[in-house]
């Protein structure tokens, strides 16, 4: 079935706004037919009483015709001069006596025509000086004259008058029915739009749960004041979310016992496969212990990130309670635990710290003071850059961060850390002058088991690691270059309060 092209919001307005246009047109026709048949009447009324007065004014005398017809009487018949009075009186009909001789003549002249009735009919009135026809409106009148019964005859008094003026009334009349009733079309229809607009409101706002969401996010959707036919579909989703969710959780579930169930092992082979490389003597022996301790080391730092990745989820996440967090003294932190690992690999680690402070931290001044037991590092004489997070999920990221710095900047490399506000969010940065990552595959690094080299011993996991837990918190992370060479992982998330 091919798609529909229009909305539902398109469809629902269609049909209740097309039948009021056809029955507002249909109401139009009609009204235009009322409002003709009501200045038909009027005028014929009007025609039929100049008619009467008319033959009034003829008066029989003897055989013949008296005519009181003053001066005075045609220039009140002919006083409009857009709508005269035209009048036209023959004895018998047909032979002129009064008035104008254009008049149009009754459509049938009957044997015996009907004495003393009016008939109506339209015609035309033929202009004398060469002008097209106008259309009028004409008032017959059949009278009998005479002393003798039986040779009374017939006289014809004829009143005429414009269709233009009718016409023109006519439209005035249906002008005067059809604006409030367009009016009250146009308030319909905006009470229509407005109501189709507000019964589809909890359709958009279902649409906007579902878009908003994140691929991995499978809670329930709460649409408890939606119609019931809404509310039916809503539960459809959740049912398919809670069957999903459920497989998910036991897919995680047993990627979760199975990283703590190789953790013992492997850390047992990785310490033999030590032990065993500093007694074994040089040779070919050698090799295959160091490659094995290789492979150990991988698996090792596999199993923690799959542990890492684990905790990152959203059923652990909502296990956990947000606190405010300084995230200046956590990078601070974080910065001096790896600065013996950077040491060994002659690697210049260091802290900015944040709004440009110059207390900038080198290497051998974070692992003296991570030397020296019990003395908490000194906080940064600026304002604390705080944000609202889960600690550990956010020291778990800028682990990953610069450890993943120190496995591919290579050996001298530099790498900062900064910690600074920026657009009115704070911003964490790890800034390292190594090999960098293309810019066609920066966006793919952040998916899970990508590794843009062979280099090292990763094993792509730790940027989407770094990636869940930032969305988790509200932020975003992009990758760009560093001048004049390098990789820039730029953290941004949201201020607390």
């Amino acid at each position: 079935m091919a798609p529909s092209r229009f909305s539902l919001k398109r469809q629902l307005l269609l049909w209740l706004l097309l039948p009021q246009i056809v029955l507002w047109l249909a109401g139009a026709v009609f009204s235009y037919r009322l409002a003709g048949r009501y200045a038909n009447e009027a005028v014929d009324a009007a025609l039929l009483q100049a008619t009467r007065s008319l033959a009034r004014q003829v008066k029989p005398m003897g055989n013949g015709l008296l005519i009181d017809f003053p001066r005075a009487a045609q220039d009140v018949l002919e006083a409009d001069p857009s709508d005269k009075l035209l009048y036209t009186v023959s004895s018998p009909p047909g032979q002129f006596i009064l008035g104008n001789r254009n008049l149009p003549s009754p459509p049938a002249m009957p044997a015996s025509p009907p004495l003393g009735q009016a008939q109506f009919y339209d015609g035309e009135l033929d202009a004398d000086d060469g002008r097209p026809a106008a259309p009028v409106r004409v008032a017959a009148l059949y009278l009998q004259f005479g002393e003798n019964p039986k040779a009374q005859q017939t006289m014809l008094v004829q009143v005429a008058r414009s269709s233009a003026n009718r016409e023109l009334l006519a439209r005035r009349l249906l002008i005067d029915t059809m604006l409030p009733l367009s009016v009250l079309i146009v308030l319909m229809s905006m009470i229509v739009w407005a109501g189709v607009g507000a019964g589809l409101a909890p359709i958009m706002r279902l649409r906007r749960l579902v878009e908003g969401r994140k691929p991995n996010d499978l809670r329930p959707i709460e649409l408890d004041a939606a119609p019931q036919e809404l509310r039916s579909l809503a539960q459809a989703i959740n049912d398919l979310l809670e069957a999903v969710r459920h497989n998910v959780q036991g897919q995680r579930r047993f990627i979760s016992d199975a990283a703590h169930q190789l953790r013992t092992p492997l850390a047992g082979l990785k310490s033999q496969s030590e032990l065993a490389l500093a007694e074994a003597p040089p040779g070919p022996l050698t090799m295959r212990l160091a490659r094995v301790h290789e492979s150990a080391t991988r698996s090792a730092h596999l199993v923690n990130q799959l542990l890492a990745l684990a905790r990152t989820e959203p059923e652990s996440v909502t296990r956990q309670t947000p606190v405010r967090v300084d995230l200046g003294r956590l990078a601070r932190e974080v910065t001096a635990e790896l600065v013996p690992r950077a040491l060994q690999q002659n690697v210049d680690l260091g802290y900015d710290g944040p709004d440009g402070d110059p207390d900038c931290l080198s290497a051998s001044q974070l692992e003296e003071r991570a030397r020296e037991a019990g003395m908490p590092l000194d906080d940064a004489p600026e304002r604390p850059v705080e944000i609202v997070g889960i600690p550990l999920l956010l020291r778990e990221a800028l682990v990953n961060l610069v450890d993943n710095a120190l496995r591919y900047a290579g050996r001298g490399a530099r790498i900062t850390v900064q910690v600074h506000r920026a657009r009115g969010r704070a911003e964490l940065v790890v800034t390292d002058n190594g090999p960098g990552i293309p810019e066609a595959i920066r966006e793919q690094a952040f998916e899970r088991f990508f590794r843009g080299t062979h280099e090292g011993n990763g094993c792509g996991l730790g940027l989407a690691i770094v990636k869940e837990i930032v969305e988790r918190h509200g932020g975003h992370i992009a990758l760009s270059g560093a001048q004049p060479r390098g990789l820039r992982a730029s953290i941004s998330l949201p201020l607390a309060g």
